[in-house]
């Protein structure tokens, strides 16, 4: 990799700014001061140091956030705040993205990365990776609900939805449940309730296969996933 390049990835400036750096005799290789930007390193070998602080490389990065009501499940949106904006600008330098959506009014855990072959395999059908969540719904919600998800919702478009499991926590004029699908079809759990005649009032996610929202994470808060939180993932995408 230009060793440029390499800098800016790992948070040490514009690539204008590691030209200065350069100049300024700030960077060595393998013990050697260097001034040309475009020399190549082996970013998982050489040593490479700035002002004395060895670089550190690394490829990917994994975000565990508790997403807020408000913000748009997107890299970027012409008119709403995104997940990706309230990241921390050394977050930010990775490029990573919200692995699935949740809805704007949606709150809960939410996976941002820029592996993308992670990303694609949580999400593939044919892992059947379930995600669990919380809500509340406008209506009485009874076995007869049980059974119409675990068999399949038609919904408005005629997609008939893979069986979900619903639990109920309390039934009444507004019932809260948890809801496990496979899925991630837009607004689905929404659109769930509605095929069956009730309104979804609250959503939040909880689990995303092995990987759970941890309860220490205020609304808009985020941290790197754990390495064990990590291996698990991996595991959830051998299945199959």
């Amino acid at each position: 990799m230009r060793l440029d390049k390499l800098l800016a990835n790992m948070g040490f400036g514009s690539r204008k700014e590691v030209k200065t750096l350069l100049k300024q005799g700030a960077i060595t290789v393998n013990g050697s001061h260097v001034k040309s930007p475009s020399i190549h390193v082996d970013e998982k070998k050489d040593d490479v140091q700035v002002n004395g602080e060895t670089v550190e490389y690394r490829e990917f990065i994994y975000l565990m956030m508790h997403k807020p009501p408000g913000l748009v499940s997107a890299t970027e949106d012409k008119r709403d705040e995104t997940v990706v904006d309230i990241l921390q600008p050394e977050d930010r330098i990775f490029e990573p993205f919200p692995v699935g959506r949740l809805d704007k009014d949606t709150e809960g855990l939410l996976l941002l990365t820029n592996d993308g072959t992670l990303a694609h395999q949580l999400l593939s059908p044919k892992k059947h990776v379930q995600k669990l969540y919380y809500a509340r719904i406008d209506g009485e919600v009874n076995e007869k609900t049980i059974e119409q998800f675990q068999q399949g919702v038609t919904l408005d478009d005629g997609y008939v939805t893979k069986p979900a499991i619903l639990h109920i926590l309390d039934a009444g004029p507004v019932s809260e449940v948890e809801i496990t699908i496979t899925e991630g079809k837009f607004h689905q759990i929404k659109r769930m309730f509605e095929a069956v005649g009730m309104e979804v009032v609250y959503l939040k996610r909880l689990s995303m296969g092995s990987l759970k929202l941890d309860d220490d994470l205020e609304l808009g808060e985020y941290r790197e996933l754990s390495d064990e939180e990590l291996d698990m993932l991996f595991q959830d995408t051998k299945k199959s």
